[in-house]
Formats: C-alpha cells, sequence, structure tokens
C-alpha cells in the first residue's frame, strides 16, 4: 500500500497552523497554576473566601485537596477523629480557640452537637460550619451559661447554627461582628423573656481595646477598628427579641424575607 506523499502546498496551509497551536500549548503550560509550588499555590487559595470558594477548590484534584484543607489555611474541629497528632485538628471548639492565631479561619464539623459554654474570643477569627445547610451544624449552648460565644475581636460566623436556653447565643463586647447564613435560636420556655439571640455591649463604659493583647499587622488592625454587628440571611428564633443592646450601638437597616417555614433577617448593629 502506497503512502500518500505530502504535497508543498499542503504544507504551507498546515505549518501556520501548527505554529499557532505549539503557540497556543506553551502559553497554556506557561499559565497553568500546577506549575506553581504548593507554598505558592497554598498562599493564592488563602485570599478566596473560605465558603465556597476555597472548600470547592479541593474537588479539582488530590493536590488542590491537600491544599485546601492544609492546616496552614484552617483549623478543624472534628470531636469523632481519633487521632489528636493531626496538625490543625481538635476535638472541641474551645481548644482549637486557643490554638488559633488572629486571622484563621475554624472549620467546625457537621454531625451531632458541640456543646459550648461562655467561649471567650479575642483575637480575629472565622467560624465556619462544615456542613451544606447551618442546621447540619450545631453549638449548644450548655443550660446556666450567659452566652454560647462572647466576642471582644473582630469576627465572622457562617453557616452555624447556634442554640440557647436561657441567656444569649452570642454575647458582643467589641469588634466588627459578621453572621451570615446562620441559625440563632433561644429555646421556648416559661423564661423566654430573659433569653436573646444577640446581645451586645460594645461602646459601654469600661470597653477595653483588646487588640493590644494579640500581635495583628497595622494593616489588619486599620481594617478591624471600630464596633459593630451585620446580620446576613440569618433565621432568628425565640427570645424576647432579636438584639440587645446595652452600649453606644442601635439596630438600624432592618430587611426581612418571608419563606413558607422560616423568617430570614438583614441587619446592622452600629453607631447611629
Amino acid at each position: 500500500m502506497e503512502i500518500p506523499q505530502i504535497s508543498n502546498l499542503d504544507k504551507l496551509i498546515a505549518e501556520p497552523r501548527m505554529k499557532k497551536t505549539k503557540k497556543r500549548m506553551k502559553l497554556e503550560s506557561l499559565t497553568s497554576l500546577n506549575i506553581l509550588d504548593d507554598g505558592c499555590l497554598m498562599h493564592i487559595l488563602s485570599f478566596l473566601s473560605p465558603i465556597p470558594d476555597r472548600y470547592n477548590t479541593a474537588l479539582v484534584c488530590h493536590r488542590w485537596r491537600y491544599l485546601a484543607c492544609h492546616p496552614r489555611l484552617w483549623l478543624r474541629v472534628d470531636p469523632l477523629v481519633k487521632d489528636l497528632s493531626l496538625p490543625g485538628v481538635f476535638h472541641d471548639i474551645e481548644s482549637a480557640v486557643s490554638a488559633a492565631r488572629p486571622g484563621d479561619t475554624i472549620l467546625i464539623g457537621a454531625g451531632g452537637s458541640h456543646r459550648v459554654s461562655n467561649i471567650q474570643i479575642k483575637k480575629p477569627l472565622c467560624l465556619i460550619g462544615g456542613g451544606e445547610i447551618p442546621d447540619e451544624t450545631t453549638l449548644v449552648c450548655s443550660r446556666g451559661s450567659d452566652s454560647a460565644l462572647e466576642l471582644l475581636s473582630t469576627c465572622k460566623l457562617a453557616n452555624l447554627t447556634v442554640k440557647a436556653e436561657l441567656g444569649c447565643c452570642l454575647l458582643h463586647r467589641s469588634g466588627r461582628l459578621t453572621i451570615d447564613g446562620c441559625v440563632l435560636q433561644c429555646e421556648t420556655n416559661p423564661l423566654d423573656h430573659l433569653s436573646c439571640p444577640i446581645v451586645s455591649t460594645a461602646g459601654g463604659d469600661g470597653e477595653e481595646d483588646n487588640l493590644s493583647h494579640v500581635e495583628v499587622k497595622e494593616t489588619v488592625v486599620e481594617k478591624i477598628k471600630g464596633n459593630s454587628v451585620t446580620v446576613l440571611q440569618t433565621r432568628i428564633e425565640g427570645g424576647a427579641k432579636a438584639v440587645a443592646t446595652s452600649g453606644d450601638l442601635a439596630l438600624q437597616r432592618v430587611r426581612v424575607m418571608y419563606s413558607k417555614a422560616y423568617l430570614y433577617f438583614w441587619f446592622d448593629v452600629d453607631h447611629e
């Protein structure tokens, strides 16, 4: 069988196309993120919002999953883990908060309930529920406690359910608190008038500058100065009222969305 010969005309037509293809392949290989080393790629991933962007990068490949879940990017709370020698893994939220550095993200494992009681957070942190919806990651405030979490610095809570029987779910002392896509529940009981999902005492007498107790870069301090509470797409159930304030802040810019079963709130607690 004879092999057909390629004419000079065919070569002239095919050569520019081959050059363009090779050039495109070369550019794609040069611009691929996978040519970066682990440290550089991990630094890039650190700029992504933990949920859902950084969480979704773990689905790309085994290497990206390893980097996206690396303890340098966030700490994990998993009461079911047996090997506590794993870096960045803790049995309870209090231990994770204590070990965290300013600016860290703590991913709280879904399933079951996490017992919390008056946990003080004095450094900028982000606490995120590991489930697909807030109801899958529940923080239960022990009976007789003043609050589940006491926040004395700029923090963000996302995709979490916080339950309290008496007292409050969140006690905001100072800093900028953001509550995004959470559920705050005060259980119904005869003393319902004594409970409140959010209590803010920020700006009151005797307030301290808690940033002086932790090492934070100047650029970060500029972003976290001031006191406020921002609530985004959050269900609030039970209690005498959604927010109680005893400092200089007041409830502002309230929006409510009605669904079939729940009410979702957007509002700010800020200086008038």
